[in-house]
């Protein structure tokens, strides 16, 4: 597997290829000459003809960082999923997709591309999380949740059942989201409010 990124959630996805038996091959990085990384490969920056049929993940937290490299990424995608992750055979998984330890994802959730939920999260029963979108380490999102594509959940986080948050928001960490959140919003709290 192909390692797009050198910081924290990269060496996280190193780890998790690790504890599946899974070697990274190679590693990318638009900044590898001041990259920091332990370990047998050299980042080099991207080159869509080094092991062109080895598949890649994109090992970047922030979100809007993620698609960016994806819209530019010839290789194909890869996922990453924990052995300690507890996922139900009715999950749909998205390309490019990392499923942190023990994580939980519930019956007949969708989870789109590259979409990450981080350690120890649970997405419960039928919840529909878009591209890019993060559930942070902790969140819960109850049943019938939808979060929007490149939406943050932040750490600890709650999310109440039918809710539907839209895409590119931030819900603070710690927050109880009660209600609908619309596009672009930032919210904190319990129960979460708009702050923008």
């Amino acid at each position: 597997m192909l390692i797009y990124g050198t910081g924290g959630h990269a060496k996280v996805v190193a780890s998790i290829l690790s504890a599946r038996g899974e070697q990274v091959l190679g590693l990318f990085d638009d900044h590898w000459q001041n990259a920091k990384w332990r370990g047998p490969c050299v980042p080099v920056a991207y080159d869509p003809w080094l092991m062109q049929n080895e598949k890649l993940i994109i090992a970047i937290g922030n979100n809007f960082a993620r698609r960016k490299v994806a819209g530019r990424v010839a290789h194909s995608f890869g996922a990453a999923v924990h052995p300690t992750a507890i996922i139900d055979d009715s999950v749909h998984l998205g390309e490019g997709v990392v499923v942190v330890h023990r994580a939980i994802i519930q019956v007949d959730c969708c989870l789109g591309d590259h979409v990450i939920v981080n350690t120890a999260a649970i997405t419960d029963h039928e919840c529909t999380v878009g591209d890019f979108a993060h559930v942070g380490p902790g969140a819960i999102l109850c049943g019938g949740v939808r979060v929007g594509e490149c939406t943050l959940i932040g750490a600890g986080s709650v999310v109440l059942p039918g809710v539907n948050i839209g895409k590119e928001c931030v819900i603070g960490a710690g927050s109880v989201v009660v209600r609908d959140v619309p596009d672009y919003a930032k919210v904190v709290g319990n129960p979460a409010r708009i702050i923008c």
